[in-house]
């Protein structure tokens, strides 16, 4: 575990089981992505969630660290980082609620995944190698950011895993479902991005007024299901 000022109102818990024993100066680490290090991050959020800390206004979790937000009113960094030692040592006790199995429908290809072929060209693979590689596997949701909504999802098959456009388009359409590198994720509404898209999804992924507003909530597991046109059309009416 290691804590690093982010700014004069917030403080980011790193944790990285690779790190040395007490080091704690120089630059921030690069974050780790590996399931320790994303348990750890969840435990220390549910914990928070539970037991709240008078002047802690947001908590954004990531792969392998935890941005903690506060009012520099109430509270100094030196008082939080020892305030949180104590929940970090009893953050292993927490219960964590059953993570959930989200399947969600996908059209692959054409005009819903414009970047699929020339990701299967890139991997010497067919469309349809392509598809049940990206199909075929359970995604963990690590955390939720960059758009309300929007769920980073790990970890596509290294078979698959393409880097990000070289330039990123001005507008991709909600629903959208891309990669980049070993993640992949959902569009949740139409914005600028530079992942490669395979398909969309008819499912709204983010709706303000639904009591949780995301589809997708941290730990839970998707699977995508392909689909065809023909369905993509009648189940984007179903919840037009």
């Amino acid at each position: 575990m290691r804590f690093q000022v982010a700014s004069d109102q917030s403080l980011l818990v790193y944790f990285d089981p690779a790190a040395k024993k007490g080091e704690a100066e120089g630059p921030p680490p690069k974050e780790q992505i590996t399931l320790e290090a994303r348990e750890q991050v969840r435990r220390l959020l549910r914990l928070l969630e539970l037991e709240p800390i008078v002047g802690v206004r947001n908590l954004h979790p990531a792969y392998g660290s935890l941005l903690i937000k506060f009012d520099a009113l109430k509270l100094r960094h030196d008082e939080l980082e020892n305030l949180l030692r104590t929940y970090v040592e009893r953050m292993r006790s927490v219960a964590l609620p059953e993570p959930r199995l989200v399947e969600i429908p996908v059209c692959y290809g054409g005009e819903y995944g414009p970047d699929l072929n020339e990701v299967a060209e890139l991997h010497q693979m067919t469309v349809e190698q392509a598809i049940e590689l990206h199909a075929s596997a359970r995604y963990l949701v690590y955390f939720l950011g960059f758009a309300p909504g929007f769920a980073y999802l790990g970890d596509v098959d290294e078979q698959l895993a393409t880097p990000r456009l070289p330039s990123p388009r001005k507008s991709v359409p909600a629903g959208s479902v891309g990669i980049a590198g070993r993640q992949t994720g959902v569009y949740p509404i139409s914005t600028p991005g530079g992942w490669r898209l395979l398909g969309r999804t008819p499912l709204k992924m983010f709706q303000p007024d639904r009591a949780q507003m995301s589809l997708l909530a941290l730990g839970d597991r998707v699977r995508f299901v392909p689909i065809a046109p023909q369905q993509f059309v009648k189940l984007a009416l179903g919840n037009a």
